[in-house]
């Protein structure tokens, strides 16, 4: 049975033209991007709101997108934790090193050049050693102290780092290792030796206080916690107090100049305002290089130097 006025193929309506995917000239497709207008596979679509998108439109619908970022203005994508990754182990790589050197894991610190090069020490600070500063913030007095610090740095340092970004983050490290330095080289006994990285941790305990202010959140918790650990820094002995008091206010101001200053003096210029807080951790580290300086001055000259 015939039927002249049916379409299809056996009518003659017009048959669908098909091109050839933009992207893959040898796949055909009736299907076309709904925004430009070009022939693309599926696989070269993705479903929009109205209609679908091919590939370039979406990557150029991307590009005009304003990226998410954190109160530090960090973007808000960042790697998680990466370079708390990489702080941890830098420190378990120095303690295997110290541990190798002394043929002993709880002993680790005798007999091990690199602890005797690097442990802080003020007089040889004064005499000229002053990778010590830095260096001794990667030593640990045996298995306990590393893994205590680690764990420590484990759970505040990635949340840190997520709102602070890799660079400040960084510098917020190394500035509260500087000022828990300068701190021991000034207020310690100068027959003192010292090491650890929780001069540095306590700097992020601080830096994570300040930015549960500029969240408008409690910083209750780390305040309680900061509190404990000075106490038991009194009440136990070997434990450098003003190390990780010196930490503590270097990694707080620091963070302060960031989060804070560049509202007051950058206004709304993100990249004025990103110098501001710059700026303001290079002053916190001026200070404290400041107070070193002071410190090795009046040790050699009770040495006659």
């Amino acid at each position: 049975m015939t039927n002249p006025g049916w379409g299809g193929p056996y009518g003659n309506e017009p048959t669908p033209s098909r091109s050839t995917c933009v992207r893959h000239p040898d796949r055909p497709t009736s299907l076309a991007c709904s925004r430009c207008g070009r022939p693309a596979c599926p696989q070269c679509l993705q479903a929009a709101a109205v209609g679908q998108h091919c590939v370039d439109c979406v990557r150029a619908g991307n590009a005009n997108v304003r990226q998410a970022r954190t109160v530090a203005g960090a973007p808000a994508s960042g790697t998680f934790g990466l370079v708390t990754y990489i702080l941890m182990g830098l420190n378990v790589l120095a303690f295997a090193a110290t541990a190798l050197q002394s043929r002993s894991l709880l002993d680790n610190s005798a007999d091990s050049s690199l602890f005797d090069s690097w442990a802080l020490f003020p007089p040889a600070v004064a005499t000229g050693d002053v990778e010590r500063l830095i260096g001794s913030g990667f030593l640990h007095f045996g298995p306990i102290h590393l893994l205590v610090n680690m764990f420590a740095l484990y759970i505040i340092g990635r949340d840190v780092e997520a709102i602070l970004g890799r660079a400040r983050y960084v510098a917020v490290y190394a500035v509260s290792l500087l000022g828990g330095s300068a701190s021991v080289m000034i207020l310690e006994a100068p027959i003192s030796l010292t090491a650890g990285a929780s001069g540095a941790i306590f700097g992020l305990l601080g830096a994570q206080a300040v930015i549960l202010l500029k969240l408008r959140r409690s910083p209750t918790p780390v305040l309680v916690v900061i509190g404990l650990n000075v106490v038991i820094s009194i009440s136990i002995p070997g434990i450098s107090l003003w190390g990780h008091m010196g930490g503590l206010v270097a990694g707080a101001l620091a963070t302060a100049g960031i989060l804070f200053l560049p509202n007051v003096v950058g206004g709304n210029d993100r990249r004025r305002a990103s110098m501001v807080g710059w700026c303001a951790v290079a002053g916190v580290a001026v200070l404290a290089l400041a107070v070193i300086a002071f410190r090795i001055l009046d040790l050699r000259s009770q040495m006659g130097l």
